[in-house]
């Protein structure tokens, strides 16, 4: 079974996006600090990441969003794979209170400053090599978070997501439709390690036998 193209991720906020400013910033000292996952990252200046990785319920619609397209029960186990300070596991929580939550980072500093509602069900792990056995989850979600990662480790984790998935997996990764989202991309990025052509992707997934649905951050 393939999964499908679909976008779950309609009612997230979009916000204005200065490449050419990104771009100008982009240093490879800037890099370097970015790709530690640390402080600066998360909650430093904006050149480095997030500029303020705070909670405001903007995931509220997807997670409803979610609960919907998978037809979630009430006692469903979900992963979040790249789960920063645990928002997407604590609207989850909210909307499915019986739910199980469970959210793996490398960033320490983001588990440690995750929100108190999730933070014990919160571990810094990688993506590459999950902590769990073969199906231990209904659904399985990775939001910008794997094409952190080179090739090969990519691959590793898309067929982890295989593995402890029972059920469903959604997963959204950079990558391009066209000449000028590529090179928007490639001047906002700042730790992917892996992007790629919509195509080439799909092609990816096909060769490591990933069957789950995924979806696009484009910088259009």
């Amino acid at each position: 079974m393939s999964g499908e193209e679909v976008n779950l991720l309609g009612t997230y906020p979009k916000i204005k996006r200065d490449y050419d400013k990104r771009m100008a910033e982009k240093t490879p000292e800037v890099i370097r600090i970015a790709k530690l996952f640390s402080r600066e990252f998360f909650d430093g200046e904006r050149k480095y990441g997030y500029g303020g990785y705070r909670y405001d319920g903007r995931w509220k619609g997807v997670v409803q969003r979610m609960k919907e397209h998978y037809h979630l029960t009430s006692d469903v186990a979900i992963l979040d794979i790249g789960c920063g300070k645990g928002f997407m596991l604590h609207d989850f929580k909210e909307l499915i209170p019986n739910c199980t939550v469970t959210g793996i980072d490398v960033s320490e500093y983001a588990i440690k400053n995750a929100m108190p509602s999730v933070k014990p069900y919160l571990k810094v792990a990688s993506a590459e090599k999950l902590p769990y056995t073969e199906k231990s989850f209904d659904l399985v979600i990775s939001i910008n978070s794997i094409h952190n990662l080179s090739p090969e480790p990519l691959k590793a984790a898309l067929k982890e997501v295989e593995r402890v998935s029972r059920g469903h997996s959604y997963i959204t990764v950079d990558a391009w439709r066209n000449e000028k989202e590529r090179e928007n991309l490639y001047k906002w990025v700042l730790t992917a390690e892996t992007m790629m052509h919509v195509d080439d992707w799909k092609k990816l997934f096909n060769e490591v036998g990933y069957t789950g649905d995924y979806w696009w951050f484009i910088a259009d």
